[in-house]
């Protein structure tokens, strides 16, 4: 019994292999100028079929996500014991330092408070914005109307303090022009509610204007938790370390060794961020949940977990309308995590970006589409496992692999995309502005491609440069936007003919593999 996909793979080999005209009277696709020495590395690659069993891949299963939900979180919250309220100078307090540290900084909040810089503190138990109301100094802290807060100081919620904005608060207004933002060094629940950036002398939202401007953000120190469900964060977020908009962060490392924290965690559900610098960012973070959230026309991007997080879930989220970078961004050794189910479009850069040495990583289920460069890219981050994505339209390649060894793409749809459906290159990256020491790199590639399909790209399928290796079997190839039919850039194209062969025609895997590579093997 034969397999219609089967019949139709088979059917498109007869088509492209029936004469040689096919591929030797066609011009091939414009090449990249290239050096010697690299021309005499493409007459050194080998095709041959390779052993299908080492490539068969059972369909991964992401971690279960439904026990991140509302009723899990209200059961989080202690209220046993009434907590209290003080407003305190902001100097000599821990989870300050990084904002009052020299003359520069101090004299942000001396200019805004008009004295020295005060905050408001809960320590020591249970408060919501009902009870800060009560207890504060109409100036710092008022109901304005019902279930309307303004917040004029900076509210810190102490190592030992919880803080619950819940849904009595319909909205807690964050002061620009006071200088208002939201520290949390211990347990901090926003739940069915909104908080936004508020620019009182236009009675609205503090939007984006320009990088420095300050605008109200919210901070998550080491050793805390932070909840935020079903609720609506907006305009919050300016270019300074720590203030990007909401931030989830260890404290700075001679803090950290002092301290001795663990890494702050938490979850954040069926929310949504808008006009935010960033609208997630979190730094040496551990085991933290970002679930089913929209996150909408932010500037910089839209979530962005960076150094040395871990064990993350990054699930159903919706992100759209980044203005100036990418949707979806791990960065600098962001390992361990999950990234599943998410939809990522119409990004000023790509959907989702897997960088600077972030391993081991499932990247899976996404629907990556319309971005304006590229739909998936992975730079320096080698041993991930990209599964089961949709990469559909965006700009440029749909996948993009550069410097990143052992990257295994299974079953991915990249369709109709600018260039070309998986781009796989090397770029020395010596002479840039990148920190080397910080950020180190091979300039090598490696993949194995299985399944899935790449059509309709407008320059191919593939285009591979200089691999340490590449393996192929099971991937359709119909539908070329060239009425050429398909053809293969960089060394593929070399070999182009054997390649449809062997995976085409005799449904085999492929293995090209350079000849250098293969004596250091045999030696």
């Amino acid at each position: 019994m034969h397999s219609p996909k089967r019949d139709a793979l088979t059917l498109a080999a007869a088509m492209l292999l029936a004469s040689s005209a096919a591929f030797a009277n066609v011009e091939p696709a414009p090449k990249p100028v290239t050096t010697a020495k690299e021309l005499q590395q493409a007459k050194t690659y080998t095709v041959a079929s390779a052993p299908t069993a080492p490539l068969e891949l059972k369909k991964p299963v992401p971690p279960d996500i439904s026990g991140y939900n509302a009723q899990a979180v209200e059961k989080k919250i202690v209220r046993s014991k009434a907590g209290k309220v003080s407003v305190r100078r902001m100097m000599q307090e821990n989870a300050l330092k990084d904002f009052i540290g020299g003359d520069n900084k101090m004299a942000e909040w001396v200019v805004r408070q008009h004295g020295i810089p005060q905050a408001i503190f809960i320590d020591d138990g249970y408060l919501n914005l009902k009870d800060l109301a009560k207890k504060l100094p109409k100036q710092y802290f008022s109901e304005t109307s019902p279930g309307v807060f303004l917040a004029r100081l900076p509210i810190v919620v102490g190592e030992k303090g919880i803080l619950e904005i819940d849904q009595q608060t319909q909205e807690l207004r964050l002061s620009q022009e006071a200088g208002s933002f939201l520290v949390n060094d211990g347990r901090l629940f926003v739940r069915d509610s909104k908080i936004t950036g508020w620019r009182e002398k236009d009675n609205g939202p503090a939007t984006f204007k320009s990088p420095k401007e300050f605008r109200p953000f919210l901070l998550a120190w080491g050793g805390t938790e932070t909840y935020i469900v079903n609720s609506k964060m907006a305009s919050f977020g300016y270019a300074n370390s720590k203030s990007y908009g909401v931030s989830i962060s260890q404290y700075t490392p001679n803090m950290a060794k002092v301290l001795k924290r663990p890494e702050p965690t938490g979850w954040i559900i069926g929310s949504e961020f808008s006009d935010m610098w960033y609208g997630f960012y979190c730094y040496e973070t551990s085991n933290f949940v970002v679930k089913g959230n929209t996150y909408k026309d932010n500037i910089v991007y839209g979530i962005d977990p960076h150094d040395r997080s871990h064990g993350l879930i990054i699930a159903d989220n919706t992100v759209y309308g980044t203005k100036k970078k990418h949707g979806i961004i791990i960065s600098r050794e962001v390992n361990d995590s999950f990234i599943f189910n998410n939809r990522s479009y119409d990004n000023k850069l790509s959907g989702l970006v897997i960088d600077r040495n972030s391993v081991n990583n499932l990247i899976a289920y996404n629907e990556i589409y319309k971005n304006h460069t590229d739909g998936i890219t992975l730079y320096e981050s080698g041993d991930n496992l990209i599964y089961g994505n949709k990469v559909i339209s965006n700009k440029r390649h749909g996948i993009r692999i550069r410097n990143s060894v052992n990257i295994r793409l299974y079953e991915n749809l990249s369709l109709a995309n600018g260039l070309t459906g998986v781009y796989g290159h090397i770029k020395d990256l010596t002479d840039t502005d990148r920190d080397i020491k910080l950020d180190p790199f091979d300039a090598q590639v490696s993949l194995i491609i299985v399944g899935g399909e790449l059509a309709g790209n407008g320059s191919g399928p593939l285009s591979i440069d200089s691999p340490l290796s590449v393996e192929l079997y099971r991937v359709s190839m119909l539908a070329p936007t060239k009425s050429s039919g398909i053809s293969f850039n960089g060394i593929l194209g070399e070999r182009q003919d054997e390649i449809l062969d062997l995976m085409v025609r005799q449904q085999k895997a492929v293995l090209i593999d350079p000849v250098e590579r293969q004596t250091e093997l045999q030696d």
